[in-house]
């Protein structure tokens, strides 16, 4: 289950959020553009990765930031920045611009001590901004959760595309996230499953000021758990232009 889009249209231009994309994305294009070598590639993470053992040293600790902007490959890029996408817009609505940015990168913070926390000991370099963008989820989560949510569904050659309540599928993407962790051992690399449990947890949580603010469940209460205006509308899904081949007999 993927989401693609969420039907929770901003009101205002998201401006820090499109410059993070733009921030991560110019980041990966320098980084394809000038490590070409293992040896290169080591020197990159060693100075601005993520690696428990160092932060335990009490060395290196600008890289809780540094990691955020990294990314292991452009599917780990292009996967990341599309959930900031969907997700971003409306918490920076919501927080301000500066609010928003000083979210994010709290965010990415409190995930990778997360991270650093499962194995304090590790030397294992964490890159990627999944644990900013899954505080970004958690927040979203307690102010939106009936906000709708495409999600495109694979069930082996089955495709399709379905609306669903935001609180679903950021709590499935939780729950798969916190199962991961206690089935993953940190000392091997792989998913850096407790930033991300732990980034939305975080967010969560340093979002119920702006929730109390609100209202709080009075004005969940007022908005039935969903975006106090009207749901965007991005029409019904067409179907193919590409006409189709009949087979000769």
């Amino acid at each position: 289950m993927f989401p693609i889009r969420d039907h929770n249209p901003s009101n205002t231009t998201p401006v820090v959020t499109w410059l993070l994309i733009l921030v991560n994305v110019a980041v990966h294009l320098w980084q394809v553009a000038t490590v070409q070598t293992d040896v290169q590639l080591y020197y990159l993470y060693d100075a601005y990765a993520l690696i428990p053992a160092e932060i335990s040293s009490g060395q290196d600790l600008l890289t809780l930031v540094t990691s955020t902007f990294l990314h292991g490959g452009w599917l780990h890029l292009i996967g990341n920045m599309l959930f900031l996408y969907i997700f971003g817009d409306n918490l920076e609505d919501a927080l301000g611009h500066f609010g928003f940015l000083v979210f994010y990168l709290l965010g990415g913070v409190g995930a990778g001590l997360c991270q650093w926390a499962s194995a304090p000991m590790s030397p294992i370099p964490t890159v990627g901004a999944s644990g900013a963008i899954a505080a970004v989820m958690g927040g979203y989560l307690l102010l939106f959760p009936k906000a709708k949510v495409d999600v495109l569904i694979f069930i082996v050659i089955i495709i399709r595309v379905i609306p669903v309540p935001a609180w679903i599928m950021l709590l499935l993407w939780l729950g798969l996230q916190v199962f991961g962790g206690f089935g993953a051992d940190p000392l091997t690399g792989g998913v850096a499953y407790w930033a991300h449990a732990g980034g939305f947890l975080i967010g969560f949580v340093m979002m119920v000021p702006t929730w109390v603010r609100r209202g709080g469940a009075g004005w969940w209460n007022r908005t039935d758990g969903r975006p106090p205006h009207p749901d965007g509308s991005w029409g019904p899904l067409t179907p193919s232009r590409v006409p189709a081949v009949r087979r000769r007999k």
